[in-house]
């Protein structure tokens, strides 16, 4: 009796607030039909794991039994304001306890927001006991607004604005990422806290790569992959291929396409599930663009994407022309979009002070000029025409980008250049150099700010100058060594994200 009284007394703490969903509309008609469909299997799991995506596109959750999640999902769920406030090494970037100066009052104290489930991405994980489900949120202010810090927010706004103009984005997904074996070393406790990350996790290499997809490496990490891809078949994921890159154990993961939204959803989903299963199965997989482990070579996210009428289902970037390479006007003033914001939006394509190790033309597939051309993978923007399935594939991105603000810098972008048509005449600036440049580039973006507005503009500039900061100190902390070899990835680097990405 004493816990039944507990539960009717206090078993809605940090459980959103009764009705949160219906009296502030947030769910559109689909939700609302999602939501009865998860109600009738929440008697199928014991776990829910409530998720959202934090502003450098990592999984924050919470798990809870599936008997309380009947509550969450139309009245939210209390998170702290802490993942919006840590940069990458979970140091303080964001003053919590003054006015940040993002004019965002419930920031103050670090208070909660709340997060509303959307049904649509209710998705039971293909596991044993316990039986475990995961979703993921939409990000609230208390008072029912939509909170400005939120990504996946940025995301669906951008798609809304597609939406006026009757279109719609499409998106396919290419992605490299390392598969390592872990091997006997510390946790990564050992001089960690907050901003200053332990070692990394101790791997060896499952093969010796460099010899671009062949069989044998495929088949030597199989035992792993082959699950991998099922268990990603298995989550809905609409999986095209797996296959081994140059590295030693890079692969990469490609599906069909998506529409925007759900192919950001897919893109969090996929890291954090891989991560997850590979570590069970005794081996890490990373999406830091380069690791400082001998003979690896960059990984690269690859970002395909067209645009849709609504009206009539076409492919807007579909030329008239019968010859092989060929491209509407409307495509290229997209992709005129594209390059000509490419440097003040960089930063959210390639967001850490690794990813621009990537950037150098040393690694020839890698974009260093500003430019696009048919069927060929040194530019930044490679076209690919063939009928109704003419796309474009920006190659910008390092595979840790939060999914979230780099497709919609990329789809707003486009649509800056569609409503423009300017053809190929826009301005088009060079890559950042650095995670500096790129911070500095993107401070001055008028289009940034159109696209995240002030306060989530404002935060990330905060959040991406205490991580270079940080980085910056420690050089300047560091004497010189036979490490500090110019143009090498250093430890800070592999200890900062090769774990947490």
């Amino acid at each position: 009796m004493l816990s039944r009284s507990w539960s009717l007394h206090g078993g809605d703490s940090g459980v959103g607030r009764p009705s949160f969903v219906a009296e502030f509309g947030l769910w559109d008609d689909r939700q609302s039909e999602a939501a009865e469909q998860v109600e009738l299997h929440l008697d199928e799991v014991d776990l829910v794991r409530v998720v959202f995506c934090d502003p450098h596109g990592l999984a924050r959750s919470k798990t809870v039994p599936a008997h309380v999640f009947r509550t969450v999902l139309r009245n939210g769920m209390d998170f702290s304001a802490g993942p919006f406030l840590f940069d990458t090494g979970h140091a303080v970037a964001v003053d919590f306890l003054e006015d940040a100066g993002l004019g965002i009052g419930e920031l103050r104290g670090a208070g909660d927001f709340v997060l509303v489930p959307d049904p649509r991405t209710f998705q039971i994980l293909p596991r044993s006991e316990p039986r475990t489900a995961w979703v993921l949120g939409n990000e609230y202010l208390r008072d029912g607004t939509a909170h400005p810090l939120s990504s996946r927010g940025v995301l669906r706004r951008v798609c809304e604005s597609y939406a006026r103009a009757d279109l719609a984005p499409v998106i396919g997904l290419e992605v490299e990422w390392y598969l390592t074996r872990l091997t006997d070393g510390p946790v990564g406790n050992e001089g960690n806290g907050f901003g200053r990350q332990g070692p990394a996790p101790s791997v060896q290499a499952v093969d010796p790569g460099y010899q671009f997809n062949l069989d044998s490496h495929y088949d030597a990490v199989s035992h792993i992959a082959d699950p991998l891809a099922a268990m990603l078949m298995q989550l809905g994921l609409p999986l095209r291929s797996f296959e081994h890159e140059s590295g030693p154990g890079q692969l990469e993961t490609t599906f069909d396409p998506m529409l925007a939204l759900d192919a950001a959803d897919a893109m969090l989903l996929l890291r954090t599930q891989l991560k997850q299963e590979c570590r069970r199965r005794g081996h890490h997989a990373s999406f830091m663009t380069l690791p400082r482990l001998p003979g690896f070579d960059p990984s690269g996210w690859h970002v395909h994407q067209s645009v849709t009428s609504t009206k009539d289902g076409s492919n807007l970037f579909v030329g008239e022309s019968a010859v092989l390479d060929s491209i509407s006007p409307a495509g290229t003033d997209y992709i005129d979009g594209l390059l000509s914001r490419a440097r003040e939006l960089c930063l959210l394509s390639v967001p850490t002070v690794n990813g621009y190790r990537r950037l150098s033309p040393e690694f020839t597939l890698a974009p260093t000029s500003v430019d696009w051309r048919f069927e060929d993978r040194s530019a930044l923007v490679r076209v690919l025409s063939g009928g109704s399935s003419t796309h474009v594939e920006n190659r910008l991105g390092e595979p840790c980008a939060n999914p979230y603000f780099a497709i919609a810098s990329q789809l707003h972008a486009g649509l800056e250049g569609l409503q423009t048509a300017a053809g190929a005449r826009t301005a088009r600036p060079p890559l950042p150099t650095s995670l500096h440049e790129a911070i500095d580039a993107f401070r001055a973006s008028d289009s940034a700010e159109r696209l995240l507005g002030s306060p989530l503009k404002n935060c990330l500039i905060k959040l991406k100058e205490s991580e270079a900061a940080r980085f910056d100190a420690w050089r300047s902390s560091r004497p010189d060594t036979d490490e500090d070899i110019a143009g090498a990835v250093t430890p800070w680097e592999h200890r900062e994200y090769f774990a947490a990405y």
